[in-house]
């Protein structure tokens, strides 16, 4: 697919949420095609927004109503009729089909974890926590531009996902949260070769040549990844990251090869 929906002043408004919110999102989506960027940018500024939700403001019942405005804003998408007028629901209800919506509604159910100081369940909870919010988002932004198999894709949004979670923690941690289910350095490292095996089978599998801006968001996972695995109290002490030469020099080799 590659008939690309008007770059207007709603789809430029997401693309300035995406640059403030997530610049390494943002640098993905800018290194694909042209074709592609209004229509990963709405999804991308939807899920700075569901994800910011919960952390502006100290009250639980009001972070649930943002999230079941959003919730309700893709089901006016899901079943096609009149949807509201926002800068970034209007151009997402123009990328997105009823499978997608229902995709985006799993992933804004999931961050709900986010709203409270509960820990996760037990690890497959925590799995389940990956593959519904970078696993769906990365399966519904490919889906918006061809037609795709889906667990290639969710396997490489979970370890997408993974990465920038555990980049997370110390932050997570100071907010009174218990990001980890097993925080112990040797579980860290297991986890973090888990996702590059998911990170593998995915590539193993592959996507259509059109999905590949949307896999791109994945092109830090597998040196972060490594990174834990040789080092796993990078993690904790907030060491986990690439410096800015690397972040350019391997978003370069991902879009030349075309692999993450």
């Amino acid at each position: 697919m590659t008939t690309a929906p008007d770059f207007d002043a709603d789809v430029t408004a997401c693309a300035q949420i995406v640059e403030r919110g997530d610049p390494d999102r943002f640098a993905s989506v800018m290194a694909g095609p042209v074709w592609a960027r209004a229509r990963l940018f709405p999804i991308y500024a939807f899920n700075i927004e569901v994800a910011r939700a919960p952390w502006v403001t100290q009250e639980p019942m009001i972070a649930e109503m943002r999230l079941q405005w959003w919730r309700d804003a893709l089901e006016e998408i899901r079943t096609g009729g009149p949807v509201r007028r926002h800068e970034v629901v209007t151009p997402l209800a123009r990328v997105l089909d009823a499978d997608g919506a229902t995709l985006l509604d799993r992933l804004v159910q999931a961050r709900r974890w986010d709203v409270y100081r509960d820990a996760f369940e037990d690890e497959a909870h925590f799995a389940v926590y990956l593959e519904q919010t970078a696993g769906h988002l990365m399966l519904a932004a490919a889906r918006a531009l061809t037609s795709v198999e889906a667990q290639p894709l969710l396997d490489l949004g979970y370890a997408q996902g993974l990465a920038t979670f555990l980049q997370a923690v110390p932050e997570l941690e100071a907010k009174g949260r218990v990001p980890m289910v097993d925080g112990r350095p040797e579980a860290v490292a297991v986890l973090a070769q888990d996702a590059l095996m998911r990170l593998d089978r995915g590539q193993q599998v592959g996507v259509p040549k059109a999905a590949r801006p949307a896999v791109l968001a994945a092109w830090a996972a597998r040196p972060l990844l490594r990174q834990v695995v040789r080092d796993p109290a990078c993690v904790k002490d907030g060491r986990l990251g690439l410096s800015e030469v690397g972040k350019r020099l391997r978003l370069l080799r991902v879009t030349a090869l075309g692999r993450v």
